[in-house]
């Protein structure tokens, strides 16, 4: 068992497969959110690039990070996308300073297997993957057999090169069973059944502030939409009394001066007036 104050290794993560332990997940963008992960116990974060800092890393604390190296149109790394195996070795690299733990990378098997060969941690994606979404469309893969039998396929090439774990996204139940009790990778379940190694959520669906679709296996938690609504109602409110307290001059009082002397004003205004 990892200590509550020990940052949890590759090898830590793949104990708790070999054990059966559920892994907890969540997709991240703020420092607050990084923070309440490391809080409540969150095992695992998932963190874009373009999200991820040493302050991120600080915040996220001992949860295991999974940095996403941006992909196609879905980013840039130093101002442009990433291509070759060579930047996206450097990507993982600097990342990998600023402290993340594993990296996904949703590139050709080519690139992934170039950064398992150079010892980075890679998660890959397999299934519904919305960064090469025309294949597909939004929609469960895997409910055919043979369509089944290409996502296990994917798994095994994948395993085969290296790679340390695979988002399974939108899967049936018992085909995400079948693939996570049957490889060595970490098999991170988003809508794949209870049989995935671990669970994943999206921090904004959990909150209740989702932007856009809503996916089927989200559950919400909590309703910070209305919060924020609340909250900007509030701000609002707030800015309109500032404007009419400067309007009418009741602010600022004199507690929010800062006074002088009435002998150093004395002698301020004759040498001005001099």
């Amino acid at each position: 068992m990892v200590h509550r104050n020990t940052r949890p290794t590759v090898a830590d993560i793949r104990a708790m497969k070999a054990r059966g332990q559920k892994i907890s997940m969540l997709y991240v963008t703020t420092l607050e959110e990084a923070a309440a992960a490391n809080a409540a116990g969150i095992d695992m974060l998932s963190i874009e690039g373009r999200f991820f800092s040493p302050e991120m890393r600080e915040a996220a604390g001992r949860c295991f990070v999974q940095v996403g190296l941006p992909y196609g149109g879905w980013g840039t790394f130093n101002g442009r996308p990433l291509a070759t195996a060579e930047d996206y070795l450097r990507a993982a690299f600097h990342f990998a300073a600023m402290g993340g733990d594993c990296f996904y990378c949703a590139a050709a098997y080519d690139i992934q297997k170039a950064l398992c060969d150079n010892h980075v941690p890679i998660v890959a994606h397999v299934g519904l993957v919305p960064s090469y979404i025309t294949w597909t469309g939004f929609r469960a893969v895997g409910k055919t057999a043979q369509e089944a039998l290409e996502v296990w396929q994917q798994v095994k090439q994948l395993e085969a090169i290296g790679c340390f774990g695979a988002e399974l996204e939108v899967v049936p139940d018992r085909i995400g069973e079948f693939i996570s009790k049957n490889t060595s990778m970490i098999m991170l379940g988003m809508g794949a059944g209870p049989g995935a190694d671990a669970q994943y959520l999206f921090a904004e669906d959990v909150l209740g502030h989702t932007d856009g679709h809503k996916p089927r296996h989200a559950k919400t938690y909590r309703n910070f939409a209305a919060e924020f609504v609340r909250l900007q109602q509030e701000r609002i409110a707030a800015f309109k009394e500032f404007i009419a307290d400067v309007g009418s001059g009741a602010y600022p009082q004199p507690q929010h001066n800062v006074s002088i002397a009435e002998a150093e004003y004395g002698q301020f205004l004759e040498q001005a007036k001099a």
